[in-house]
């Protein structure tokens, strides 16, 4: 998984995440912290199972039942957003510090953040059916360089 330096202060540590939990009378296992660790600083915007791999690697124990709990209760608590993208499959977010939006690549399913601002999009008036909206996510669809990369010269545009 994919860890980056600059979401130090959108992403709250493990030592802040366990102290949420014990607030809110939420128990804190090994387990949790060990999730609480995997979950630093990922950009990856990781699956369960990806979570659950990543925790396994520390420790062997660990069951994919727990890893799930454990991510259901930080996404009801506010701490990670738990996002379908149309991927397939729930994505986790733990940056919930910072407003942004998400790529998803079509080919791979990666999906990174987008810092960018939207501030001026709305529902245009009529439209929404009488919808109160507070919010809006933008999700822009398309290749990863990755997948760009390997796609055979053919199918290149010219």
């Amino acid at each position: 998984m994919e860890k980056a330096a600059t979401l130090a202060d959108a992403v709250k540590t493990p030592d802040q995440l366990t102290a949420v939990f014990r607030a809110r009378g939420r128990k804190v296992t090994a387990q949790r912290q060990c999730i609480f660790r995997v979950l630093q600083g990922d950009v990856s915007h990781p699956t369960a199972e990806a979570v659950y791999e990543a925790a396994r690697a520390e420790m062997e124990t660990i069951s994919l039942k727990t890893v799930y709990q454990t991510l259901h209760e930080l996404a009801a608590l506010g701490e990670v957003a738990a996002l379908d993208l149309g991927t397939g499959t729930a994505r986790f977010d733990p940056n919930v510090g910072t407003v942004h939006h998400h790529l998803v690549c079509r080919s791979c399913g990666r999906v990174r953040d987008l810092h960018a601002d939207f501030t001026g999009l709305q529902v245009p008036e009529g439209a929404g059916d009488g919808y109160e909206v507070g919010d809006a996510e933008v999700v822009f669809r398309g290749l990863c360089a990755d997948c760009v990369a390997l796609r055979p010269a053919a199918a290149m545009p010219r």
